[in-house]
């Protein structure tokens, strides 16, 4: 099985390396990866029947001999930061909409099945307190520039299965946290903080609701959805672990020994979607995929032990991170 990921030196595509090498002594996986700020070859270094090549998502010349030579392509590749998506838009049209563009036409010619990876960001937020939660079938209400690309993203790999026959299926997640998250990110960030005993900060008063899942989770539901889902159809990953991000600050603060109102607050950032929820029960219904971590605090416990035993990953990483937010006063 010849495996291309796309964006594969990222958080989410990196822990997909990781568990695709240890669950099938056969695959043989390449990695294709911009290598921007997010990507960072040491996630999947030392790593036995990967290769990495450095490349554009959006560069057909690149893309397509890797596409023909593949069994299956999967599409982690993104740019994915909010913040960095209010501050200057392009990247995300050029990676998130013609890079799945450039996809979708060498998956076109070649005949190689894809399965392309989303976000619960495209359905809009909900209210705090109701009780729906984002269903398959829901509009898309982007917020920011990044979850519109992806939403974008979303509705050409659809039009591409129904127009051209291609074989693919979407996954929309919701938020994930773990091992090899750049430490930019609200966990990881928080983490590496606490780790230096710096106060941690938080978004305004910290009342958004997001649905948590480690990313172990995530990806042994795409391989669900890729082995048991049906071709067209697009899928909802969530694990119930719906939190505010008030709550997971200081459940991640116990995990130090602070108190819970050790923690600074900043200015919100414009446009914060206030509640994601995900319901599984189409995935889990045809699919039968379970989640490890079915209690949050055992995930998060699990992904401290790993900032904190692994601070060679992102240690060259954290002085840029710091500088980069205490200009922006966060």
């Amino acid at each position: 099985m010849r495996v291309l990921v796309t964006g594969g030196a990222g958080f989410i595509g990196a822990n997909f390396v990781h568990s695709t090498i240890a669950a099938y002594p056969e695959a043989e996986v390449t990695v294709l990866d911009k290598l921007t700020y997010a990507g960072n070859p040491a996630s999947i270094e030392g790593l036995e029947r990967v290769e990495l090549v450095v490349g554009d998502i959006a560069d057909a010349d690149t893309v397509d001999p890797l596409v023909k030579d593949a069994d299956i392509v999967v599409n982690f590749a993104a740019e994915s930061h909010n913040d960095n998506s209010l501050r200057d838009p392009y990247p995300f049209i050029r990676t998130n909409i013609e890079g799945t563009f450039r996809i979708l036409e060498a998956v076109r010619r070649h005949g190689t099945r894809l399965h392309h990876i989303s976000t619960d960001e495209v359905y809009g937020d909900l209210e705090i307190g109701e009780p729906r939660k984002f269903q398959p079938g829901d509009p898309y209400i982007p917020s920011s520039p990044y979850s519109s690309s992806k939403g974008a993203s979303d509705l050409l790999v659809r039009a591409w299965v129904r127009s051209f026959g291609i074989e693919a299926t979407i996954s929309n997640c919701s938020n994930n946290y773990g091992p090899y998250q750049h430490i930019e990110k609200f966990i990881p960030r928080t983490v590496t903080n606490l780790i230096d005993g710096i106060r941690p900060r938080l978004y305004g008063t910290g009342e958004q609701v997001r649905d948590w899942i480690h990313v172990l989770d995530h990806n042994t539901a795409v391989w669900d959805i890729i082995h048991k889902g049906r071709i067209g159809e697009t899928y909802l990953i969530g694990a119930d672990g719906e939190l505010s991000n008030l709550d997971v600050t200081k459940l991640i603060l116990a995990e130090f020994g602070r108190e819970p109102d050790d923690f600074d607050h900043v200015a919100d950032r414009p446009g914060h979607d206030q509640r994601y929820a995900i319901d599984n029960s189409k995935l889990v219904e045809e699919t039968g995929w379970e989640p490890h971590f079915k209690d949050f605090s055992a995930g998060l416990h699990d992904t401290v032990e790993w900032y904190k035993t692994h601070e060679e990953w992102w240690r060259p990483q954290k002085e840029a991170v710091e500088a980069k937010y205490a200009k922006q006063g966060q």
